[in-house]
């Protein structure tokens, strides 16, 4: 029986005639509709014609996670008085539950494309409703991008629903073609707003971690909220980490359950959470209850205001979950809990001031997150580079650019990225494409392991990735039930992808599939052995072998095993799960397994090679012969006669490194540099430029044929750069001639001697020179129009006085010179006019004879 009260109180009611004609008149509309007010449970039946008369049509609903799916279609069965399989049903991974009545069926996103790419027709389904697309999660973006691209090229009929309580309603209407925008008016429960920030500073999360006083604030939070407002507690926290120590906190509540809800719970546990309790409920929760469910008996939301969001580090191979500050969408989606069924409170752990900083939305996680699986999807969609899908951000290319490097190291797709049958047959798998590699190239004795790296083990399994799997096995957890239903899935889907009539199926001969299925024969009663040819099928760059107290990888980044972990010690590991902790330079293996070299040769073919290696190191040039296998060496070897062309390019290494400082500089060849740095600065073209930078960037005018001979560090040093430099000056053009004219060597001064000029300073050259022998100048000499900076020097040849300005210095301060230094050297001449005295470089005795 139709539980018309319940339907009559959802207020989205009221927006159902404005939706039905966006959807009779355009085709696609954008639902805004805060929560509680029934856009989940009672748009998709009204749109189905199970509610309110209207067609009968079959409407699919997407929603982001498997707990939102299976609740969403519990509560639309309850409000038509039946159980889930009847008129509604739903399908997430791993569990179906529909029949031949089945007119609304709620999906995950993942499962919706899974269907895409199966019939892009989509038979049978008159409607698509994309729900809570705020959250911008990968799958429901690429799917909304596939659904336009239907509905423009085969079925301009299917109507399309974006929505959500918290949106970019004007992007959306945007990407749907100018959708009309129809908004919902809010439940009419009013929630309270109470800032409740820690009462002394908190550290920033950084990556996965989270300041532990933040936590115990959060739980004293909770408790205030116990303590202040009836009804249940739901508190927001950012991971199953940080809700097990919460828990922990406030294991000692009386009268009160604590109940823990994340994606890796078991899904009877997840659905407890939605049937009101006996006795007061605190339930611990992450993002997974911010939509598309309500939870009875909740009048008070506890948010911490973290969240968690992927990120990738390209430069490493590394994928990981980084802590964030939750956005303000986010804020106001889990605020709306509170208001469900009755007025009611939200508590924020952090200052008002800072709500402000918040970013709007969710950082969408095509922006963020590992773009190998959405690489895949549109290559198999028939858009490699994913140009002409309608999406709100594009794609980044390096993430890209990154994507299509690990597709094609599986023989995903093509050279041009197009999808290859392999590539169709990984994307039936529903699963990521290097662990379908990984499932395909084993035949499936790979299943029990690829399930537990898809499913995200407990913290508690161990490091030890075949140690992990024998947990499993073993039961007695929530886990293993969820793990043993995936192990399933997987066999059900290998054997559909490899059917005849599946192009493309089964495991490429050219990416080593016959020979992982071959060691797949000797490995099938060892789960160490298929543990490791698992991880090393699916992450061969993380391969690693054993390099002093660390572990380098084929990808060239080094990584480190806990102190306690059995695998430490092993020659060879593949690392299936890891991350980079903040401000270190290694990652740090969360799950792995051990491997052997013959292993490490076969799952990394593709990185495999043997060169010729000659470099400079060590301060020399180096010159061997290295099998490697990525930037892991196995085998080197002297290498006698090496290419002419690679020593060259070593020596040039190794002249970057160390600098020109390696060429044989004479005080000439310096001199040299320093005079044509004085020209070129001054005078410009033709004279060259001399800096480091430019002689690399000229090394083949003026260090042939020197260098072409050299071998070694010992042959630089025997190249006279000053010859070598030579060949720079502008001998074409005659102007090397005047080299001497405008940067001399020396310069005649008044005494008869010829003095050298230190061009040091390009600047202001200086000239050295005792006093007495610039007797009678009146003017200081120049270069080039460029007056030097004169150093005169006392008898003894140290500086006595610096002038850019002789006369000057005649008049002003030759007076106080004169007085200090003619007591200390009696024998020199020190007349009283030295502008009009004679020049010399002689003491007085030499001057009376």
């Amino acid at each position: 029986m139709i539980r018309y009260d319940a339907l009559d109180a959802l207020p989205v009611r009221g927006a159902l005639p404005a939706l039905h004609e966006a959807l009779d008149t355009h085709g696609t509309a954008v639902l805004v509709a805060p929560p509680g007010t029934g856009k989940t449970t009672l748009v998709p039946p009204v749109l189905a014609g199970l509610l309110g008369g209207g067609p009968a049509r079959r409407v699919v609903v997407a929603e982001p996670r498997r707990i939102a799916a299976r609740a969403a279609a519990r509560r639309m069965a309850w409000l038509l008085g039946e159980k889930v399989g009847g008129r509604v049903g739903y399908t997430v991974r791993g569990e179906r539950i529909v029949g031949r009545q089945t007119r609304v069926e709620v999906v995950t996103t993942g499962v919706l494309l899974q269907r895409l790419q199966r019939d892009q027709e989509l038979p049978e389904v008159d409607a698509v409703v994309l729900d809570e697309c705020h959250e911008r999660h990968l799958d429901a973006d690429t799917s909304a991008a596939f659904l336009w691209d239907v509905r423009e090229t085969l079925r301009p009929e299917l109507r399309l629903v974006a929505a959500s309580a918290t949106t970019d309603a004007e992007g959306w209407s945007r990407l749907l073609g100018g959708a009309p925008v129809v908004e919902a008016d809010g439940v009419s429960h009013p929630v309270e707003v109470v800032w409740a920030p820690p009462a002394r500073p908190v550290r920033p999360p950084h990556g996965m971690r989270v300041d532990p006083a933040q936590l115990a604030h959060v739980a004293s939070v909770v408790r205030r909220a116990l303590a202040e407002r009836s009804g249940d507690v739901l508190c927001f926290l950012p991971g199953v980490g940080e809700i097990a120590r919460v828990a922990g906190r406030l294991g000692d509540l009386d009268g009160v359950d604590v109940l823990q809800v994340h994606g890796r719970a078991p899904a009877a546990v997840q659905d407890a959470v939605l049937v009101p309790g006996e006795r007061r409920r605190v339930v611990l929760a992450t993002s997974v209850a911010e939509s598309s469910l309500t939870v009875p008996g909740v009048r008070v939301v506890v948010d911490s205001g973290l969240a968690r969001e992927p990120r990738v580090d390209h430069a490493r191979g590394l994928s990981a979950l980084t802590t964030v500050r939750a956005s303000q969408a986010a804020g106001r989606q889990r605020a709306g809990r509170a208001g469900r069924e009755a007025p009611g409170a939200v508590y924020r752990c952090w200052d008002r001031a800072e709500e402000a900083r918040l970013p709007r939305f969710p950082a969408p996680e095509i922006k963020v997150a590992d773009l190998t699986a959405f690489a895949l999807q549109a290559a198999c969609w028939g858009d490699p580079d994913a140009s002409g899908l309608a999406l709100l951000d594009p794609p980044p290319a390096g993430a890209m650019a990154a994507a299509r490097a690990a597709l094609s190291a599986v023989g995903a797709v093509d050279a041009q990225g197009r999808a290859t049958g392999r590539g169709l047959t990984l994307s039936r798998l529903g699963l990521h494409p290097r662990l379908g590699r990984a499932l395909l190239d084993t035949s499936g004795a790979g299943a029990e392991v690829v399930a537990l790296l898809s499913e995200e083990a407990p913290r508690e399994y161990g490091d030890d990735l075949a140690a992990a799997v024998r947990e499993a096995r073993r039961g007695g957890d929530g886990y293993s039930g969820r793990w043993r239903s995936e192990v399933r899935r997987l066999r059900s889907a290998l054997g559909e992808a490899q059917h005849p009539s599946a192009p493309g199926g089964g495991p490429s001969p050219a990416d080593g599939g016959r020979e992982a299925g071959g060691a797949r024969g000797e490995a099938d009663n060892s789960v160490d052995r298929v543990a490791g040819l698992v991880a090393a099928l699916a992450f061969p760059e993380r391969v690693a072998r054993l390099d002093g107290g660390s572990y380098l990888m084929t990808s060239g980044t080094r990584a480190d095993l806990p102190l306690n972990s059995p695998l430490r010690g092993c020659p060879w590991i593949a690392v299936a799960v890891a991350d980079r902790p903040v401000g270190k330079g290694h990652a740090r293996v969360q799950l792995g397994a051990a491997v052997d070299e013959d292993l490490a040769r076969l799952a990394g073919a593709a990185l495999l090679e043997e060169r010729e290696e000659v470099r400079w190191a060590d301060g020399d040039v180096v010159a061997r012969r290295v099998e490697r296998l990525g930037a892991v060496e196995l085998a080197v070897r002297p290498l006698a006669a090496a290419e002419p062309a690679l020593v060259r390019r070593a020596l040039l290494d190794g002249l970057r490194q160390e600098g020109l400082t390696l060429l044989r500089w004479s005080a000439d060849a310096a001199a040299l540099r320093q005079r044509l740095a004085f020209v070129r600065l001054h005078h410009g073209q033709p004279w060259p430029e001399v800096s480091d930078e430019a002689l690399f960037a000229r090394v083949d005018e003026w260090l042939e044929p020197e260098l072409g001979r050299a071998r070694r560090r010992a042959d630089l040093t025997r190249i006279d750069a000053g010859a070598a430099l030579g060949r720079l000056l502008p001998w074409a053009s005659g102007e090397a001639g005047r080299l001497d004219e405008l940067a001399p060597e020396r310069v005649t001064v008044p005494s008869g001697s010829r003095i050298r000029v230190d061009y040091t300073d390009p600047e202001r050259p200086v000239l050295a020179v005792k006093l007495q022998e610039m007797f009678g100048l009146q003017e200081s000499p120049s270069l080039a129009g460029v007056p030097l900076l004169v150093h005169l020097l006392s008898p003894a040849g140290r500086p006595a006085a610096v002038t850019a300005d002789l006369a000057s210095f005649w008049r002003d301060g030759y007076t106080g010179v004169r007085a200090e230094l003619r007591g200390r050297y009696p024998k020199h001449p020190w007349p009283e006019d030295p502008a009009a005295a004679e020049p010399t470089r002689h003491t007085n005795a030499r001057l009376r004879r």
